[in-house]
């Protein structure tokens, strides 16, 4: 089946450096066309209307590709197959995350990494980050 190249939305949180370095690293654009990276502590409105939906954006990030939403290890899962599988560091985010099964197992170790990394830089988790709220609000 060809690749989807109506492209992708990925909110993730710029403050953590191994979400930021991950969709950076990420080979997209070559399978899916435009990729949109929205930083969900910005005060975009799709992170509100993301936060509206119910999805917590602490407990994973978001990928939207047609209308259609994944949260968290649906989103790796989505992501290890839309990327394009050269280089060490895609080939090995296709091994890890190509799998369903193996992506829920795998990304709550993530998630709690993240929240390990944060801690220790000192860094609010994005539902306790006020600055987003009131980006929101103006």
């Amino acid at each position: 089946m060809p690749p989807d190249r109506t492209g992708v939305e990925i909110i993730y949180d710029g403050e953590c450096p191994l979400c930021a370095s991950y969709v950076a690293m990420l080979r997209l654009r070559e399978a899916v066309g435009t990729v949109r990276l929205i930083d969900a502590r910005s005060g975009a409105p799709e992170v509100a209307e993301m936060l509206a939906l119910g999805h917590d954006l602490d407990a994973g990030m978001i990928l939207r590709q047609g209308g259609v939403v994944f949260h968290g290890d649906a989103a790796m899962h989505r992501l290890a197959v839309l990327t394009a599988p050269r280089g060490i560091f895609n080939g090995l985010v296709r091994l890890m995350f190509a799998d369903p099964r193996r992506a829920r197992r795998l990304y709550p170790w993530l998630v709690r990494g993240r929240g390990l990394l944060l801690r220790v830089l000192g860094r609010q988790r994005i539902a306790d980050d006020r600055r987003i709220f009131a980006r929101q609000r103006e």
